[in-house]
């Protein structure tokens, strides 16, 4: 495949182009991340450069969908450059904050039964410009964005190395500027990345999905935890707390029948002793054919009054983007699909 300049930093993309001298590689990297589509607009650079450059393509990947819900969320579909497919996201708060919801990989290999991007299996890692083009896309469809979570397709910690390059394209100061704490890395729960991540010292936030705090229930909806027990899922959350001292997000999607009882609070409250967290509960989003049911407004008020009486840090996630199936568990694409917008729908 051709290299993808938007997953390069300014040194690489004047060795990339033989720039010379080095700073066009600076002026370039600006330009992407301003949105420029072709060398042709980048006009502080001499015209022999853009001539001799001007075959060569900004970005790898195109939107080939798009779709917004009444809620504010918006979700693109983006064709890569062999054919395949991944979705994004757009979140609006109240607060009219934007946040681009990123995925890591087409498709994941996590298997979480409860999901519907698991049913896809994993096609391949998206190198770290796929990731930022899918910012870009975004941000030139609806404007600045403010915040990046890593929650779409795929297992961040799978694709280690191209996810912390991205944080670092779109951190830059000449790019995108997001802060650190701006952006949130979303894990199933694979123990060594969150460690490699706790060891680069990069302060971004963590979220690591628990979806239940007793063994046997969490490896029949989460086979990640097969080989990651919840013994060293808390160890490792612990040595992440040790080497950052952030507060950490544990992810509890509720399935009404499933995880949602007392005795599954009262088991939460002893997972989280000693941990210093938030536990944010996500209401179950209904994807077709998965043998799951939502639930009851009820269910989950009496869900998070027990945590609060077990004295739990808790939230509860708005339930955004459903019409659009955009919404946590939703994402899926069928590949090499004339038409991809048959998947993904619930």
């Amino acid at each position: 495949m051709e290299a993808v300049l938007s997953g390069m930093m300014p040194d690489e993309l004047a060795r990339e182009l033989s720039l010379k001298p080095s700073f066009r590689g600076r002026q370039i990297f600006e330009w992407i991340h301003k949105g420029a589509l072709s060398f042709s607009e980048m006009t502080n650079i001499p015209l022999e450069f853009r001539d001799s450059l001007k075959d060569k393509k900004i970005l790898s990947s195109e939107v080939s969908l798009e779709s917004a819900s009444e809620d504010g969320t918006a979700k693109i579909t983006i064709k890569l450059q062999d054919n395949s497919f991944i979705e994004s996201v757009l979140l609006v708060d109240e607060n009219d904050r934007k946040t681009a919801c990123l995925s890591s990989q087409a498709g994941c290999a996590m298997g979480c039964t409860f999901c519907k991007t698991a049913t896809m299996g994993l096609i391949r890692n998206l190198s770290a410009g796929e990731i930022v083009e899918q910012f870009l896309h975004l941000q030139r469809k609806y404007g600045n964005i403010s915040n990046i979570v890593f929650m779409g397709m795929g297992e961040p910690l799978a694709n280690f190395a191209e996810v912390l390059k991205s944080i670092r394209i779109l951190h830059h100061p000449l790019g995108q500027n997001i802060g650190h704490r701006k952006i949130t890395i979303s894990t199933s729960g694979l123990t060594s990345g969150i460690r490699e991540l706790a060891e680069t010292g990069i302060p971004v936030r963590l979220a690591v999905s628990l979806i239940s705090a007793e063994s046997d229930l969490r490896l029949k909806l989460m086979p990640v935890a097969g080989k990651e027990s919840l013994k060293q899922l808390k160890e490792s959350i612990l040595y992440f707390q040790e080497k950052t001292k952030k507060r950490i997000t544990l992810e509890y999607v509720l399935i009404g029948g499933i995880n949602d009882k007392k005795e599954d609070a009262v088991k939460l409250r002893h997972f989280v002793n000693n941990l210093k967290v938030i536990v944010n509960i996500i209401p179950w989003n209904p994807v077709d054919d998965l043998p799951y049911r939502e639930p009851d407004e009820e269910t989950i008020s009496s869900f998070i009054s027990t945590l609060e009486d077990l004295s739990i840090p808790v939230t509860k996630r708005y339930r955004k983007g459903r019409s659009v199936n955009g919404a946590c568990g939703q994402l899926a694409v069928l590949q090499n699909s004339p038409d991809p917008s048959d998947s993904g729908r619930a």
